[in-house]
């Protein structure tokens, strides 16, 4: 059997102690590294690359959805969590498994012994998009963007975002006077911001409202920071609808 390269992140060191002691009963798995919360985990698992993740839900600074976001490589997980409530959103994004604190020894192995067989068979690793989704509660608008460079994490608010632009599978920000890049499609953010603040003018642009100068002709946004966008026609009939009138 192939041997099981594994990182733990929690930010409690008790809880990544009884992960390291339930594990050390299994010697074909290698511990790479332990880590305290989601920015530590981001640099451990691009200078290990292991193939399963015990990852905590509820971290300070990142939550265990934002940082499983930002991984490349992704591996596979198992959410290791206080909450039950959690654990729909965990299954949605395709994790291995669920483990409850405080869990049983056997309940631990059998979590174990899913993700071998998973890994075994090829397992699905956690979708970008459902990631995406997981890391705010339902129906509530996003508050912040966790966009990565390197093993550097940004958190923008998003009222700082003048503008964002489709680029592929990646979407440019704007905020704060720099451009982020992060792996997402323009759909999938989008969805995720407010919707009376943030207009999708174009098939490529969003524009955040409050930092909109002006509208030219109705068929071009200049942005306060001097970008200027091309507006399609039912794009400036959203952006209108939002506008003061007169």
């Amino acid at each position: 059997m192939n041997r099981l390269r594994v990182v733990v992140v929690d930010d409690e060191e008790l809880a990544r102690s009884l992960v390291r002691e339930h594990l050390a009963a299994h010697p074909d798995v290698d511990v790479a590294a332990e880590c305290a919360n989601g920015l530590e985990a981001i640099e451990a698992v691009a200078l290990h690359a292991p193939d399963l993740l015990f990852l905590d839900v509820q971290m300070p600074r990142l939550t265990g959805f934002e940082t499983l976001e930002l991984l490349d490589p992704r591996p596979a997980v198992v959410f290791v969590t206080a909450y039950d409530r959690h654990a729909v959103k965990a299954f949605e994004v395709n994790a291995v498994d669920y483990l409850l604190k405080p869990f049983s020894k056997a309940r631990f192995d059998a979590a174990l012994a899913r993700a071998r067989a998973l890994l075994a068979t090829g397992a699905k690793k956690p979708d970008p998009a459902a990631l995406a989704a997981a890391a705010r509660p339902e129906g509530v608008p996003l508050e912040r963007i966790a966009v990565r460079d390197g093993t550097r994490v940004t958190l923008l608010p998003v009222e700082t975002v003048e503008w964002v632009k489709a680029e592929d599978d990646y979407v440019l920000i704007r905020s704060g006077g720099r451009n982020h890049l992060k792996h997402q499609t323009l759909a999938d953010l989008a969805a995720q911001l407010r919707a009376t603040r943030f207009v999708r003018v174009h098939r490529s642009w969003v524009v955040n409202v409050a930092r909109l100068a002006s509208l030219e002709e109705g068929r071009t946004a200049v942005m306060a920071d001097g970008e200027r966008i091309p507006v399609s026609r039912s794009g400036a009939a959203r952006l209108k609808e939002l506008l003061p009138k007169g």
